[in-house]
């Protein structure tokens, strides 16, 4: 096996612009991300609205949340804005039951692993993927991924991702999916040529 070539799926996240969907329309990465929390790449409800209407049909839009009440989380998923619920602050096993009782849209829990076993306590909840980052989630910043460990739940991976280091990273860590914002910006906006090449490195090796 080429462990080179290892098939991932994509997120491009902090989607905040229509140029941003055009760049995702064209490059169609499995996942996009809208984040609703605190953030430089938050977007209103209103503006994540006027973005999924323009993306095209088969790409997933994901919610990123950080401790949100679950009726928010609810009316944007009863709205058609978001199909994925991303998880990034304090969220325990019992919020994420709760949620999980109030919506059937899969969920993802983002987790800091910051040493052996922050992964692996969570791969019995009830999230259906992990989001496994560094410190401080959003960053833009790499982890040891060596700390990542044997998982059952399939997994996203962030943390500084890029262009240059995306191979390496499926290599070593076979992900169900990998998530990069600020690795595909430039001066803090998404960068289309970014986007592609990114992806094609993903697919192509």
């Amino acid at each position: 096996m080429n462990f080179g070539h290892f098939k991932a799926c994509v997120k491009i996240c902090g989607l905040s612009r229509l140029c941003d969907i055009d760049a995702v329309n064209e490059e169609k990465p499995e996942y996009v991300g809208f984040v609703f929390a605190k953030s430089r790449r938050r977007v209103t409800p209103k503006q994540a609205s006027d973005l999924r209407e323009k993306l095209a049909y088969g790409i997933i839009p994901v919610g990123v949340f950080v401790d949100e009440e679950t009726e928010n989380i609810v009316s944007l998923v009863r709205r058609g804005i978001i199909d994925v619920i991303q998880l990034h602050g304090s969220e325990n096993r019992e919020y994420i039951d709760s949620l999980k009782t109030l919506t059937d849209k899969p969920v993802i829990k983002a987790v800091a692993v910051l040493k052996e076993g922050d992964a692996q306590k969570w791969d019995k909840t009830s999230a259906d993927y992990l989001l496994l980052d560094g410190e401080g989630g959003g960053k833009g910043r790499n982890f040891d991924w060596n700390l990542i460990g044997g998982i059952y739940k399939p997994f996203f991976l962030a943390g500084g991702l890029c262009r240059e280091n995306i191979s390496a990273a499926l290599e070593k860590v076979q992900p169900f999916a990998v998530d990069v914002s600020s690795g595909v910006e430039t001066d803090g906006f998404k960068d289309h040529a970014k986007i592609r090449e990114f992806i094609r490195v993903v697919r192509n090796g």
